[in-house]
């Protein structure tokens, strides 16, 4: 059931009237919501002072369409900060079927979220997350549209995708086909994207189908895709463009379509600009960009969602309750890796809980405990330039792995990471960049080009052993 609201003097606002009994013929009932999550129509006549706070009022509960009779003269981005889901004119009684054509889709996209298929997958009820799982609803069901996800790690980006692909409306579709770009290997990209024939290359005893065949009306996911080779991302734009491709050692072009679904942690945009990510295929992949909130933004998920995941370590048991130490500290907890964290904190205390009693302080492991790292700071350069305290760094270090890898941070990031981080704090702690080098034990040229966005020393990828180690 959707509601509708008058906001303002109806005198003199016939459109607004008209609008108004079209909505109640419709079946709409004037007033407030009557239930939480209900949406509905905020009618702004005349003065629209009282409007924002009505909007604000009502948006809190659901999803609210503001629209402006010809007499109200009211800001619409200021309608949206408050909490709009759109703002649009009104002209005549007809309006009242384009509202109701949006209260329908509305209703549409929120019985699909709040569905089994999709509650069982895409855990959380806090109100940003609710509103990325309306969008990314709505943009699967309704549309077959690229969409680039983005997000830090462990947010939930390969859940998000295959939602997606398991709610797209083609008919006859066919499989997902997921991508990792950053195991790609350069010297065997082609066949891993355009497949191959028998032959084509040494090893190839028979034909491969690649991941553009693989995904023909079906769904193509490319995680982590700002780790694409530049070669590459020319390919890929180009089968997306034209839609065919030939395999390696074929003479055949093939046909293909599919979702294009991309996921990346980093700012695509920003590297567009810089000139490491193509900028024609940004705009290909962003046509639908959708940020998945980090853990932290959504704090009132935290304990629901460790529930499920010490239930999960826990198959076949009864749930159990929490001491309030554990709650508190759940909800004060950092979690870097957000809820792939999550989901391995909830393991480790699954591990050492025993019996049905409630999760207690001691089923905390000390390396999740509160405190465990305040004033473990690094050892300073003297320190380790004279030689003190051997292994108090060796162990700081191995504690800090440590504890990236439980928070998810994989190797691969770890690779990529620990560089950047060395660099910066090398830069931050000398008084130049030569002198910055030399902690860092590189030369010169090698730190000028890390600090431009190289990522390799170029002093060593042009030596032959750097290759062939490669």
């Amino acid at each position: 059931m959707a509601w509708f609201t008058v906001s303002g003097s109806r005198t003199g606002e016939s459109a607004v009237q008209d609008v108004a009994a079209g909505l109640r013929d419709r079946g709409l009932h004037e007033g407030r919501p009557v239930s939480a999550g209900e949406p509905g129509v905020v009618l702004v006549a005349g003065d629209p002072a009282r409007a924002e706070d009505v909007v604000h009022a009502a948006a809190s509960g659901g999803r609210v369409l503001v629209a402006l009779g010809a007499g109200a003269r009211a800001d619409p981005w200021r309608l949206l900060e408050c909490g709009a889901e759109d703002v649009v004119p009104l002209s005549s009684e007809d309006d009242a079927d384009h509202l109701l054509a949006r209260l329908e889709r509305w209703a549409a996209v929120d019985a699909i979220v709040e569905s089994d298929a999709v509650r069982s997958v895409a855990l959380g009820s806090a109100h940003r997350w609710k509103a990325v799982l309306r969008e990314v609803v709505e943009m699967a069901r309704f549309t077959t549209s690229s969409m680039l996800l983005t997000g830090e790690t462990g947010t939930g980006k390969e859940v998000v995708a295959r939602l997606v692909h398991d709610l797209d409306p083609r008919p006859r579709r066919r499989e997902l086909v997921l991508l990792d770009c950053t195991t790609i290997v350069p010297s065997l990209s082609g066949s891993e994207f355009f497949g191959h024939e028998k032959g084509a290359f040494t090893g190839a005893s028979g034909a491969r189908s690649g991941a553009f065949g693989m995904a023909d009306h079906g769904t193509l996911f490319l995680d982590e895709v700002g780790e694409l080779p530049a070669e590459l991302q020319a390919a890929l734009l180009r089968v997306v463009q034209e839609g065919t491709y030939k395999p390696v050692g074929g003479s055949q072009w093939q046909h293909t379509s599919f979702r294009l679904l991309a996921a990346t942690n980093r700012d695509l945009r920003a590297e567009s600009d810089a000139g490491r990510f193509r900028r024609d295929l940004y705009f290909r992949l962003a046509a639908v960009t959708v940020r998945l909130p980090p853990l932290r933004e959504r704090r009132e998920d935290v304990v629901p969602l460790f529930h499920h995941f010490l239930s999960q370590a826990r198959p076949g048991q009864q749930p159990l309750a929490l001491d309030p130490a554990v709650v508190d500290l759940l909800q004060r907890r950092p979690y870097p890796g957000n809820v792939r964290d999550l989901s391995q904190l909830a393991v480790r205390v699954g591990t050492r809980h025993v019996g049905d009693g409630p999760v207690s302080p001691g089923d905390i492991s000390p390396d999740d405990r509160p405190g465990l790292s305040d004033g473990a700071g690094a050892p300073t350069q003297e320190a380790v330039a004279g030689g003190r305290d051997p292994d108090t760094w060796d162990e700081r270090l191995e504690q800090a792995i440590r504890l990236s890898l439980r928070a998810g941070i994989g190797i691969k990031q770890l690779k990529s990471l620990v560089p950047e981080i060395a660099t910066d704090i090398a830069m931050a702690e000398t008084d130049g960049p030569a002198a910055a080098a030399r902690m860092l034990g590189i030369s010169r040229r090698a730190l000028d080009y890390r600090t431009a966005g190289g990522a390799a020393e170029p002093d060593q990828a042009a030596r032959p052993d750097a290759a062939s180690n490669s």
